[in-house]
């Protein structure tokens, strides 16, 4: 006997609410503007702008102008973290940046995807946490509900789908650690 079918008005219900639909728009508006046309210097203007969408950003963070964040609210980023230029933290779920973390450029951070076994493919916000002194290299993928432990480096262009032991260097796609730090 095969699932039922989701019935017709189900399928277009959001998985958002109004509040987060107009906090999603008025971001898009914010980051568009003054966040994107910033001075290149200007980190702490753009975690103020973080900061005043929820997200819980220190003051003695980088935020590059070209980074791209999606629902701020669910990003936290701790102490001297970095988030670099074109990087995409797409924060449906809750992104955690634990101190000293250095997202490189055209990184992707990705806490959302949809049940793929149910036929209405629900939306899912696994979280993301990045352990302390991490360093995830130019273009890899982090996909959703990982964990990268403390002291760890990620290779350029490595695709994050499994969580990463603490205290390694990891690399591939998929990635996997191939020797300790």
């Amino acid at each position: 006997m095969s699932a039922p079918s989701p019935r017709a008005e189900d399928r277009h219900l959001s998985p958002y609410s109004t509040r987060e639909k107009v906090g999603r728009l008025l971001w898009a508006l914010v980051q568009g503007t003054l966040f994107r046309c910033s001075f290149h210097t200007w980190s702490r203007w753009r975690i103020l702008l973080l900061n005043r969408f929820g997200a819980r950003v220190d003051r003695s963070c980088v935020v590059r102008r070209t980074a791209r964040v999606e629902c701020p609210w669910n990003l936290t980023m701790k102490r001297n973290a970095c988030l670099g230029d074109r990087a995409v933290a797409y924060c449906l779920g809750p992104v955690t940046l634990g101190e000293r973390v250095t997202i490189s450029q055209n990184v992707h951070l990705c806490a959302g995807t949809h049940d793929f076994s149910r036929p209405d493919l629900p939306l899912l916000r696994p979280p993301i946490t990045i352990g302390d002194d991490t360093w995830i290299g130019a273009d890899a993928f982090v996909g959703p509900g990982v964990s990268v432990g403390a002291n760890t480096i990620v290779g350029a262009r490595a695709v994050v789908v499994k969580d990463l032991p603490p205290d390694s260097v990891c690399v591939g796609h998929p990635a996997r650690a191939i020797r300790p730090r």
